[in-house]
């Protein structure tokens, strides 16, 4: 008997339950990326530039990123615990390697932004390429987990984000910003959608 069935015993009719228990529901990281994404990146946007929509706080296009990336986060490390709990000694291991990912990732876009920085002279890059590589990072980071989880909704959010946001650099201040709000932000929004849908059970075989 395999791990799937002895975890998930077939219905009254005999068929097995559409979603499987170990599935990772990313409806509320995706719901909170999105919002991150589309208000952070998006105020970021119409208050940039040298012509801005709107006149608002330095620190306010920022907190409104950081606090949706922390709360989008933090759903995402809590949906992966819920799932090892019924998880095989390989699947953790997996997952705690995806999550030590993460962190080396970031590591090293931190090292690399700020080295550019560095030698070429430019504090603006920071202001460039912490949100776009951030973008890019999380993208191939979804394509990982995407097909370690064979999940292909995640891996193909994470197809669009790399590509949208290495795209964005060949904008000029802000369309980068509106870059990621817009695309970035929206791909989170049908992500969710379509993440209710993946995650809906079917209706049982009522064959005989």
């Amino acid at each position: 008997m395999t791990r799937t069935a002895a975890l998930a015993p077939p219905t009254a009719s005999g068929a097995p339950p559409a979603r499987r228990p170990d599935q990772v529901d990313n409806r509320a990281a995706y719901t909170a990326f999105a919002l991150a994404y589309l208000l952070g990146h998006g105020t970021a946007a119409a208050s940039g530039g040298e012509n801005p929509l709107f006149d608002l706080p330095g620190l306010l296009p920022g907190a409104l990123l950081g606090t949706g990336l922390v709360a989008g986060i933090t759903l995402a490390t809590l949906a992966a615990l819920r799932v090892q709990r019924t998880a095989t000694a390989p699947e953790v291991l997996s997952g705690k390697l995806l999550g030590a990912a993460w962190i080396v990732a970031f590591a090293a876009l931190g090292l690399a932004v700020t080295g550019l920085a560095s030698t070429l002279g430019a504090p603006e890059v920071h202001t460039l390429l912490w949100p776009t590589g951030s973008g890019l990072i999380v993208g191939l980071l979804y394509l990982a987990e995407g097909a370690v989880r064979r999940n292909p909704l995640h891996y193909g959010l994470g197809v669009w984000l790399a590509l949208t946001s290495s795209a964005a650099l060949a904008l000029d201040v802000p369309g980068p910003a509106w870059v990621l709000a817009v695309a970035g932000g929206g791909a989170y929004a049908v992500a969710t959608v379509l993440e209710h849908r993946r995650l809906r059970p079917s209706a049982p075989d009522r064959r005989s």
